[in-house]
């Protein structure tokens, strides 16, 4: 038999056994506790047309897409993020009334990405979003769900880390920093390449004072002491009110009693152009990466129709087992199966008490074996 037909390609691979179960098994648990803040199931395609993601991601990430063309040319696309999706079935049904809208996800991901350092192509996500409410209170939700549902999933070693897009787009626009340049330097940022950052604002003739800030952002992290630092270095309007925001924020998840899971990090930023507000990330120990990732996004859904305020993240599944693994969190496993021989004298006898056993809630399998003689 030709190899190939029995191996997976890259950035993909078979999952099984308890490793499955295990899987089906948090996501379970995470999904109960979304479901009990009040946030209801919905189910949107694998595959979108491109423009539902194009303006959304720069030219060197489009081209990390899975692209493929349906029978009347139009270019389709395997969904690299949940969030598009989401907003374009919200603004099409669900906005009509203005009253907040709760949603659950689940489902694959993908992202035909060159430089994988580990990460996979194909990523199992769960995640919420929340449409017309732009108030602080729903972003200190969003946080205090995450939370919970990462203690939900066993993790209890972890740490949010929040920042806010403003903060570093007043200060672009203060120094009068057009779109395509933000978008490098943030490209960079994102990337914690600050050196890059910094050659990039010195080419294009940013003013030091300005260049000097946009890499100091980076600096502003830690316990809500880093928001007071943050503030004394602005003087514009929107970066102030980011700042001012953040500090509700907290005081808000205080009262939700998880504070002692956030930190700040002013230099947080997306590689996703959509971010307007709060952004946020989870992480824990022994993943390179964040777990989850959200934010606030209230400019995407009025690109397809219907203008309203957003807030939501995604926890990657993929990621957050391998964190469980690695901390050895003790997993629930699924109750074994109760195997039950039969032979071809007493299978309804067999058969009748499997069923009986079936009924308890206990899995049983029937195995089949040939009478000797």
């Amino acid at each position: 038999m030709n190899k190939v037909l029995l191996h997976t390609p890259d950035g993909v691979r078979d999952i099984y056994g308890s490793e499955c179960s295990d899987r089906l098994l948090i996501r379970n648990r995470i999904h109960n506790k979304m479901k009990s803040f009040g946030y209801l199931d919905i189910d949107t395609p694998t595959f979108e047309y491109f423009d539902v993601f194009a303006e959304e991601i720069n030219a060197t990430d489009a081209r990390e897409l899975y692209k493929f063309f349906d029978k009347e040319g139009n270019t389709l696309v395997l969904r690299p993020d949940f969030t598009p999706s989401i907003a374009r079935c919200a603004s099409k049904v669900m906005l009509e009334n203005g009253d907040p809208v709760r949603v659950v996800y689940q489902g694959k991901s993908f992202l035909n990405t060159s430089n994988l350092q580990g990460k996979l192509k194909e990523n199992c996500d769960i995640g919420v979003e929340l449409f017309n409410e732009d108030s602080v209170y729903a972003d200190a939700e969003m946080i205090a769900l995450l939370i919970e549902s990462l203690k939900a999933s066993g993790l209890s070693d972890f740490q949010v880390s929040i920042g806010d897009a403003d903060y570093y787009k007043g200060i672009c626009e203060a120094a009068g920093i057009d779109e395509e340049t933000e978008e490098l330097i943030r490209g960079q940022i994102v990337q914690k390449n600050y050196f890059a950052a910094e050659s990039i604002m010195t080419e294009r003739e940013i003013p030091d004072k300005y260049k000097d800030l946009l890499v100091k952002v980076s600096e502003f992290i830690g316990s809500d002491e880093a928001l007071n630092n943050a503030e004394k270095e602005v003087t514009n309007e929107r970066s102030l009110v980011a700042i001012a925001r953040l500090k509700r924020l907290y005081q808000v998840l205080k009262e939700y009693g998880c504070n002692q899971y956030v930190s700040f990090d002013l230099g947080m930023l997306s590689k996703f152009n959509y971010y307007t507000g709060v952004i946020f990330s989870a992480y824990t120990y022994g993943v390179g990466d964040a777990i989850a990732k959200g934010g606030r996004y209230d400019s995407l859904l009025g690109k397809y129709g219907k203008d309203a305020p957003a807030i939501g993240f995604v926890i990657i599944i993929d990621d957050l087992m391998s964190a469980l693994y690695r901390q050895n969190v003790e997993i629930e496993h699924e109750e074994e199966v109760i195997d039950i021989e039969y032979n071809e004298d007493n299978f309804s006898e067999k058969l009748s008490e499997a069923e009986g056993l079936r009924k308890e809630g206990k899995k049983v399998s029937l195995s089949f074996r040939k009478t000797k003689g």
